[in-house]
């Protein structure tokens, strides 16, 4: 598709462009005890993904009445995403503007006013309710998806299966335009992620998407995400929404509950992330990708097929919570293995 293809080019001139650019301004991510890259990283992905969906809203012949405020939104964060990733923000302005594009989302209509029936009888909201929910799911998705950025691939295929279940609840639920639209997005993404595979260019040339980037990916998802499952158009059960982005969702609510747990910020970098354990496990880089990223396409593709198969809601989130659970054990008994065998190491070298 022409659409499709101009969106691609854009992508993939403007990570050229920015690539070079980075550099020269000091846009780059340097290696450090956590981060074990060689050379310093253009963070850049971001930046030419969004350049690409505001030329993708610009080719649309019918666009949405929401694209202007999307892109406004958007743009913010990735502003505030690109000071962050060269001058290393404190929290509070961050936070700010997270609130903010909250809020301009709210004002154009977009809200999460109905949790569905995950609890007998329908947990729909009115007033305050309403607004906070929205705000702390925004903030969570931008969480989810800028922690997650751990390996080289895993926020562009996690991404990429996220939008794709997306296209697919939205084509299944006869809304064929934003099944597009959603596909525009993974188009816009292929450049960065070949890129960061190093696929182009090689490794010499490899890019990351650094916080301006993730926290564009994160809100994108929410907001089609509150599209997919709100209102009288809804395409799916608002449950379906944490099957989607199952892996994302879980890692970040379980670091952030264990950190706590240890009497630490939750917002303490360490290496308890979902691809640390399976690496730890014995998974090679490339293993653990392919590891997560299926497990996360097939956790989309069985909240869709329970969505399809008419199961209540009060069961899928059931299960939900079972699979968490079990995500929980699992993760931790991982975590006290590797400290009881740092501590073992550490006595026998006494």
């Amino acid at each position: 598709m022409p659409q499709l293809f101009t969106v691609f080019i854009s992508a993939l001139l403007a990570l050229i462009i920015t690539r070079y650019l980075a550099v020269k301004v000091g846009l780059v991510d340097k290696p450090g005890v956590r981060k074990l890259h060689q050379g310093d990283i253009p963070l850049v992905g971001g930046i030419s993904i969004w350049f690409a969906l505001v030329v993708f809203c610009l080719l649309q012949t019918q666009p949405f009445t929401w694209q202007a405020c999307y892109l406004l939104c958007s743009g913010l964060l990735l502003i505030v995403g690109v000071l962050d990733d060269r001058f290393d923000l404190p929290v509070f302005p961050r936070v700010i503007v997270q609130l903010a594009v909250a809020a301009l989302m709210m004002w154009a209509g977009f809200k999460l006013s109905s949790l569905g029936a995950i609890l007998p009888g329908l947990l729909a909201m009115e007033g305050l309710p309403v607004y906070g929910i929205t705000i702390l799911a925004v903030w969570g998705a931008i969480n989810a998806f800028n922690m997650i950025d751990g390996i080289n691939g895993l926020l562009g295929l996690l991404s990429c299966v996220t939008f794709g279940a997306l296209a697919l609840l939205f084509y299944l639920g006869e809304r064929r335009d934003m099944a597009f639209w959603c596909l525009g997005i993974i188009v816009a993404t292929l450049p960065y992620l070949f890129s960061n595979l190093g696929l182009i260019g090689g490794a010499r040339n490899r890019v990351f998407m650094g916080d301006a980037g993730s926290t564009v990916i994160g809100f994108t998802v929410i907001w089609l995400l509150i599209i997919a499952t709100q209102g009288q158009n809804a395409v799916a059960d608002p449950v379906t929404a944490l099957w989607v982005i199952a892996i994302p969702l879980m890692d970040m609510a379980r670091l952030f509950f264990s950190r706590m747990l240890s009497g630490n910020s939750p917002f303490k970098p360490d290496r308890d992330h979902l691809h640390h354990v399976l690496q730890h496990c014995g998974l090679t880089a490339n293993q653990t990708l392919a590891a997560i990223t299926l497990a996360a396409l097939a956790l989309a593709l069985t909240g869709i097929g329970l969505d399809i198969a008419g199961v209540h809601e009060s069961i899928s989130f059931a299960l939900f919570m079972v699979l968490f659970a079990i995500y929980f054990w699992f993760t931790g008994r991982y975590k006290h293995g590797s400290e009881k065998s740092e501590r073992h190491s550490r006595e026998k070298q006494v």
